[in-house]
């Protein structure tokens, strides 16, 4: 199995006509997932790479039946793009956009909580590389022959990290379930524990991998949560160990601020926890390998 995207998936693209949301939507599209159409204020009625464009998520989920939906709407208008989609009924909706004010992303957070937590759309990003369930659906930006299909989950702040995993695993023969890219902006619309949570209850997934950086509090809350209600070993790799205090290191929210926020101190907490601690990168694969057999 796999968790949120699957092969019945029917996903829209927001800012589907631009030339970043053809040429994403076209890989999609070609590695098989079920793009229904998509969504350009202004260009309903019109078809694009043979599907059907609307104005809005609204009109596009009322014709279509979509229940996912990836956003490639620029910065200034992309937060106004994901409450469109919560509004609309999508149920899980993956923004790619870097560069979202967080001031906008606070507004996001607020506006989502007027739904029940059992009507919430899940909100994975801005500034991830996407979801992939492999051989079944792509919503992203990743390269999608890396990946295998297989019982591992991952969740990474980091894509480049995320597809290093992959490809690492691939070559040892193991393969991942879904891959989650959750983004590196401080404000995201989900964290490590959210996912965590679903690995939990996917009978197919059998060990998870989390990819973590400096900076917030997102890997010491999914540490808690796996010492408490995890009954799959969970492996953490934390990137960051050299980075300075106070110094944003590539993602806007890599940066150590407070007690608990450092690399070495992310680390501490997770093996504390009883998460599994993958000292470098080059040892993603070596370290699934080792743990899946001692399942």
């Amino acid at each position: 199995m796999s968790i949120h995207l699957d092969e019945n998936t029917r996903v829209i693209v927001q800012g589907y006509t631009g030339r970043i949301g053809t040429f994403h939507a076209q890989e999609m599209i070609d590695y098989g997932t079920n793009v229904v159409g998509g969504v350009t204020p202004g260009k309903g009625g019109e078809r694009h790479l043979e599907r059907p464009v609307y104005n809005t998520v609204k009109d596009a989920v009322r014709e279509t039946g979509a229940d996912a939906s990836i956003v490639f709407v620029p910065p200034p208008f992309a937060a106004d793009a994901i409450m469109e989609a919560a509004d609309a009924g999508i149920r899980y909706c993956v923004c790619v956009t870097d560069g979202i004010p967080a001031q906008d992303m606070m507004r996001v957070k607020r506006y989502m909580r007027r739904y029940r937590r059992e009507e919430r759309m899940t909100l994975t990003g801005p500034n991830c590389a996407g979801t992939i369930s492999p051989g079944k659906a792509m919503m992203g930006i990743m390269p999608g022959h890396i990946y295998m299909a297989g019982n591992v989950g991952l969740i990474g702040r980091s894509g480049t990290l995320g597809y290093e995993a992959a490809s690492q695993m691939k070559a040892r023969n193991i393969g991942i379930s879904t891959s989650v890219g959750i983004g590196g902006d401080p404000i995201n619309g989900s964290a490590f524990r959210d996912h965590l949570e679903h690995f939990e209850q996917d009978p197919d997934t059998r060990l998870v991998v989390m990819i973590g950086e400096i900076g917030g509090p997102q890997e010491a809350e999914a540490a808690a949560f796996a010492r408490d209600h995890m009954s799959k070993p969970v492996l953490g790799y934390i990137a960051g160990l050299t980075a300075p205090k106070g110094r944003t290191m590539g993602h806007a929210g890599a940066v150590v601020t407070t007690a608990g926020e450092s690399a070495a101190e992310k680390v501490e907490i997770l093996r504390a926890a009883g998460v599994g601690i993958i000292v470098r990168p080059s040892e993603f694969g070596q370290a699934v390998e080792e743990a899946l057999a001692n399942l």
